[in-house]
């Protein structure tokens, strides 16, 4: 954070932190690739969802915030390799359904990820199939820029052309990637290839006999391009320049690379977005995560215990929290170990905001300083949405909850209030986390109540060895008991 305390925002554009600043006075427009309705996300697309989520949530605290995030639902995806696939259509046959069921099957799916997971929803969440005639405009526009080229009914952006144009910002600006070394990739032209420069990728595709979404167009009936339904919809909704356009790190190249060259291609050589934001990627025990290597989990399946790539369940608040407890910058790895660590982290937490709200009060002034504490929290998200060093702060104040409870600090009325206020809005409105009790907590209540209670009656009988042996036991599975002057009380440690 600057001296200032404004929001720093690492820009992928610059390769720094640098102080937001929005386009426009309180608001906020922000941008972020959404899922392809073929599959099921797997668990790196939700990291980059529920941390988007993390972001919007923040930003809602000051901004009036108008977030959209696509959903691809169309035809043709070129993927890195420069190929054209043809995704929805692909899984369409395999499960032997229409591109429409396919579709809808998978946003069904989706919609209840982000329930499970406590995904806000976003301010517009359009689709690619219903900005067909937005995406035509634009590839209209970039043709009489000169910067796209028809051939045999498909459309192609023209890379070098763009390039040369001293009026753009020149291809590779976000990736990094020289024009030189894309001309070392290209290959031999032959009559299958109509594209002129390896790099020069799809902004309109020729329909194939096969296809099952086909749309007309100036060129002929086909399908879209990849990168247009972004360029075309980021347009309408926040404009020609907006805030902040976020995704994984897997879009930066060629994704994000080929946006910004399309939306300066078709009105001019302002960069579309000013901050650039990029999730990083996810590994499962120290590997990226592959279907081949048998790491492979889907985000409902961790939920309800039925992968093979972990021996249990964990809830949704678990593994959000344990997404926090990274940077959305740095990678993170699933492993059984870190995720245990994260589910004892989670339930700390949780017993002590359960304590937070029966704390005693006292006339003394209080042990910590609880503005100090909040403009710490706030401070550490400032510095570009650190929420690991949030968790930190939450978990401080947290054992300033424990000694108080154990009468060994104290605290005014005041600052109880204060605290309990700053520590639901840090753990509920930014982290996203839930703070209800679910089921299995109830019955563990209930369960725990009764072994306490067979717990006291044996130290009312002078039962020493009966007593030792619960408290023990209990040790062993990971549950600390205390006992007060009010009675026995157990948590998680």
């Amino acid at each position: 954070m600057d001296a200032s305390g404004n929001l720093l925002i690492y820009n992928s554009l610059s390769g720094q932190k640098e102080v937001f600043t929005p386009l426009h006075d309180r608001f906020v427009g922000m941008y972020v690739c959404g899922p392809t309705l073929y599959s099921e996300p797997h668990m790196g697309n939700m990291r980059t969802f529920i941390n988007f989520d993390m972001i919007y949530r923040y930003l809602k605290l000051t901004y009036n915030v108008k977030y959209v995030r696509n959903i691809t639902d169309a035809g043709h995806i070129t993927n890195s390799a420069g190929e054209a696939v043809d995704s929805i259509g692909k899984a369409a046959k395999s499960e032997q359904l229409q591109s429409l069921e396919i579709v809808y099957k998978y946003n069904v799916k989706f919609q209840e990820l982000q329930r499970i997971y406590n995904m806000l929803p976003p301010s517009i969440e359009p689709t690619a199939t219903g900005h067909i005639q937005e995406q035509i405009e634009i590839i209209e526009q970039i043709i009489d820029n000169g910067f796209a080229y028809v051939v045999n009914g498909s459309v192609y952006f023209d890379v070098r052309k763009y390039n040369d144009d001293t009026n753009t910002p020149g291809y590779g600006i976000l990736s990094g990637r020289k024009i030189d070394e894309l001309e070392g990739e290209t290959r031999d032209l032959n009559a299958q290839d109509e594209k002129r420069f390896f790099a020069d990728f799809a902004l309109w595709k020729k329909a194939n006999p096969d296809d099952m979404q086909i749309w007309r167009s100036p060129w002929g009936d086909g399908n879209p391009g990849w990168h247009i339904e972004c360029t075309a919809m980021s347009t309408k909704y926040l404009g020609q320049t907006f805030d902040i356009h976020g995704g994984g790190m897997d879009l930066k190249f060629p994704h994000h690379e080929d946006e910004i060259a399309q939306s300066c291609g078709s009105h001019g050589g302002e960069n579309p977005a000013k901050y650039w934001m990029h999730t990083n990627m996810l590994n499962v025990n120290g590997q990226k995560m592959s279907k081949s290597l048998g790491n492979f989990f889907l985000p409902k399946e961790i939920v309800e215990g039925t992968t093979d790539v972990f021996d249990k369940p964990y809830s949704p608040n678990v593994l959000r929290f344990f997404m926090m407890q990274a940077h959305y910058r740095s990678t993170l790895d699933f492993t059984s170990e870190a995720l245990n660590a994260a589910e004892k982290g989670f339930h700390r937490l949780m017993e002590a905001m359960k304590l937070l709200p029966g704390l005693p009060v006292s006339e003394a002034e209080s042990s910590i300083d609880v503005n100090a504490w909040s403009e710490g929290a706030f401070a550490v998200m400032n510095d570009d949405f650190n929420t690991p060093m949030l968790i930190a702060q939450l978990f401080d104040a947290a054992r300033f909850i424990n000694t108080v409870n154990d009468g060994k600090g104290v605290i005014t009325a005041t600052d109880k209030a204060v605290l309990l206020e700053k520590m639901t809005l840090f753990i509920t409105e930014i982290l996203g986390l839930t703070l209800e009790q679910s089921g299995d907590s109830d019955v563990a209540d209930k369960a725990m109540s009764v072994v306490l209670e067979l717990r006291k009656d044996a130290r009312e009988n002078k039962d020493w060895a009966t007593s030792d042996k619960i408290r023990d036991r209990l040790a062993e599975a990971g549950i600390s008991v205390k006992d007060g002057k009010d009675g026995a009380t157990w948590s998680v440690s």
